[in-house]
């Protein structure tokens, strides 16, 4: 039988943004395949989580290349950066929250490209006076991984409808959550 390494990752990924805690043998459960066979694949947890970064990376470039970031205005660009974002959203809440993933002189040149990428479209919207310019690119940045992260586990667990996910994340990244008072 012909293993699917990446619906493998997949279901992984479904399942360890769940429960983080998930063993090796829930994962090879999970997938319908064997133990042996999740091993032959992935040496132990540590690779299995590395190849999930690699999978996590790739699907948030895709969703920056999809999101056109540098067209229209910056506000526009984030919301269909976050709509195209919406569906690995419970991975990249995972992937955060591993450590090993950002420990040491090995952490993956991808995060790198990905956090200068959405710290442009930041940037250019401070330039252009569509963002605030008394948080840097950089936090904007930081505050937009945290509001998905935070999010996906809010939907994930029913606190909040996923309908909903997308409005709230933009809501409260560029409204703040400061009431706006009429006068």
């Amino acid at each position: 039988m012909t293993v699917d390494r990446d619906q493998v990752l997949r279901t992984a990924a479904a399942l360890l943004s769940r429960k983080s805690t998930a063993t090796m043998d829930e994962v090879a459960r999970a997938a319908g395949i064997g133990r042996a066979t999740l091993h032959r694949h992935f040496a132990g947890r540590d690779a299995l989580v590395r190849a999930l970064e690699n999978f996590g990376i790739e699907q948030f470039e895709a969703a920056l290349d999809a999101a056109r970031l540098d067209e229209g205005p910056a506000p526009d660009a984030l919301r269909r950066l976050i709509a195209e974002v919406e569906p690995a959203a419970g991975l990249l809440a995972f992937l955060v929250t591993e450590n090993q993933l950002f420990e040491g002189d090995q952490m993956n040149e991808g995060w790198a490209r990905l956090d200068a990428r959405v710290s442009a479209l930041f940037r250019r919207g401070q330039e252009q006076g569509e963002f605030r310019i008394d948080l840097t690119p950089a936090w904007l940045t930081e505050a937009l991984y945290g509001l998905i992260g935070t999010c996906a586990w809010a939907v994930q667990v029913g606190r909040v409808a996923a309908n909903d996910f997308q409005y709230m994340i933009v809501e409260l990244l560029l409204g703040g959550a400061r009431r706006s008072v009429e006068k």
